[in-house]
């Protein structure tokens, strides 16, 4: 285990990209260079919240003893061996195009080996301002930072590729936010998370050099990814190869999000990870009530272009852009063949995911019917989903009514059934029960599938603002359950989590909906 104050730094993206070296942090535009230098701006004093003793085993780094040690965490001390810099990317935002944006308030610090040879981005969220900060204070709140540190790990823990959080810590300075950009304003407890991944680059850097025309650098960024992330691509069309592959991860995800109700909130371009992870936890929740409509981000509203049963589309939309940041490499014909192959690539792995969260067998012929009629029956009833499909996991093989069906889900409702309601549900059920007896795997092994597929405890919007609002107050009880808890998302060793959202919550700001700044 090797301290953060060791010369484990490598510099590769720094060295092999041309970036302005003068680390001015004025906002301003920076054509030709892939990133800014960026010092992070120091603060009044870093105190650790949290740390991830897992995630630090595996980069091999030990735990801060020394302040100094500590001190690199909040920002307030740099290394020899780092070299602390904000990547300068694009993006489409809500559909539309916006330019230049940029890490405004993220700064690597280097690239970390850990003991089997991989290396990992460092990178600090509220390190400060940089070049790409714009109007903004290049700052983060404590409850945006706890939001970004839990779920970061409750991801990696329910089995989706993610960056991951190694440390929390305080800054002891407060930091002005208008948390729903209506105009009250409030201060804020400061906080710093470092956030860890192979690599942090998103379609948007590659937009952004296609878009300047430096279509040099978007070549050399390419061949760049590709040999240090997609090693096993060569050849000729490696390119091409590349971006199906890349199709494939993003596909690949959205079945994950689907699976578990996770809600990104704001899929915009440059949110979206060039290797398939989930980047950039902002206005994010779990679905409560099973809502495809659902978005949580108040900026979102009321379009909606993000709500949960559109995240699906919305990665394909993301995929054309990549698609055509990529046009000067290769053929439009080839690109457009590969973007289309994501639709197959999705439903493909969609029905696969729902049949092991139904505890099927293998998909058979109309059981893609009986997956539609899942969704249409929940989506009409809006159960809470993750109580719901805990509850078909040990459902009684045979239901003699739709009173006695709507009884035995009674802990997922939110409201009580009409009749009409209730006989909808039973008609799924007796559907679903008869696909149940054709299995050719036992009960036992169809309700093993479905504990492995179906998450029992997840991080809930309620919950997190609760230990929030603890955190302020300088209690931790609530955090340090959570942080237990998403650990077994699996298992029921944690259920006194496991109800439904509570009434006052639906309305509670940060419970239900929030804004691109939590």
């Amino acid at each position: 285990m090797k301290s953060l104050r060791s010369d484990n730094y490598k510099k590769e993206f720094v060295t092999t990209f041309p970036g302005d070296e003068t680390g001015d942090l004025t906002p301003r535009q920076t054509p030709g260079v892939l990133y800014s230098k960026a010092v992070p701006t120091p603060v009044e004093k870093v105190t650790l919240l949290a740390w991830s003793d897992e995630l630090a085993a595996e980069l091999g780094i030990k735990k801060p003893e020394e302040q100094q040690e500590l001190d690199i965490l909040g920002g307030n001390y740099v290394t020899d061996a780092m070299y602390p810099y904000a990547a300068c990317y694009a993006g489409h935002q809500f559909g539309g195009w916006a330019g230049q944006l940029g890490d405004g308030r993220a700064i690597t610090l280097g690239e970390w080996q850990a003991p089997e040879g991989k290396t990992f981005e460092l990178q600090l969220k509220g390190g400060g301002p940089t070049a790409y900060s714009r109007r903004a204070d290049g700052r983060a709140v404590l409850r945006s930072s706890v939001r970004e540190y839990l779920m970061s790990e409750a991801m990696h823990y329910l089995g989706i590729p993610t960056t991951r959080a190694l440390s929390l810590v305080a800054t002891g300075e407060p930091v002005l936010r208008d948390m729903f950009y209506n105009g009250n304003a409030a201060y804020e407890p400061g906080a710093i998370v470092m956030r860890v991944a192979p690599s942090f680059l998103r379609f948007g850097n590659f937009e952004l050099l296609n878009a300047r025309k430096e279509h040099e650098h978007l070549r050399q960024l390419v061949d760049w990814t590709i040999s240090r992330y997609y090693p096993h691509i060569a050849g000729e069309d490696k390119v091409m190869t590349f971006f199906k592959e890349v199709v494939e991860r993003t596909a690949s995800l959205m079945v994950e999000w689907q699976r578990v109700g996770f809600v990104h909130g704001v899929m915009n371009t440059d949110n979206m990870s060039i290797l398939g992870l989930t980047i950039d936890y902002g206005p994010y929740s779990f679905l409560d009530d099973y809502d495809p409509d659902f978005t949580p981000n108040t900026t979102d509203l009321p379009g909606r272009r993000y709500a949960f049963g559109k995240q699906p589309s919305i990665a394909y939309w993301n995929l054309g852009c990549l698609a055509a940041a990529l046009l000067p490499l290769v053929e439009k014909d080839q690109l457009l063949t590969a973007l289309e192959s994501y639709k197959e690539v999705y439903w493909r792995k969609y029905y696969a995911m729902m049949g092991n969260k139904l505890g099927l067998d293998k998909l058979k012929s109309g059981d893609t019917d009986l997956i539609t009629q899942f969704e249409q029956t929940l989506a009409a009833l809006k159960p809470d989903m993750t109580i719901f499909f805990q509850l078909l996991i040990d459902l009684p093989l045979f239901m003699g009514s739709a009173q006695e069906v709507a009884t035995y889900f009674k802990e997922s409702l939110y409201d009580e059934l009409s009749e009409e309601q209730q006989q909808a549900l039973y008609s799924l059920i007796e559907n679903y029960l008869e696909r149940l007896n054709t299995n050719t795997i036992t009960r036992q092994a169809s309700q093993e599938l479905m504990r492995k597929t179906n998450p029992r405890f997840i991080l809930r919007n309620y919950l997190l603002h609760q230990a929030i609002e603890e955190l302020e107050k300088g209690e931790t009880a609530l955090f340090e359950k959570l942080q237990q808890a998403l650990r077994e998302p699996y298992s029921d060793k944690h259920d006194e989590f496991f109800e439904t959202r509570p009434g006052w919550a639906t309305q509670k700001a940060g419970c239900s909906m929030l804004s691109c700044s939590s």
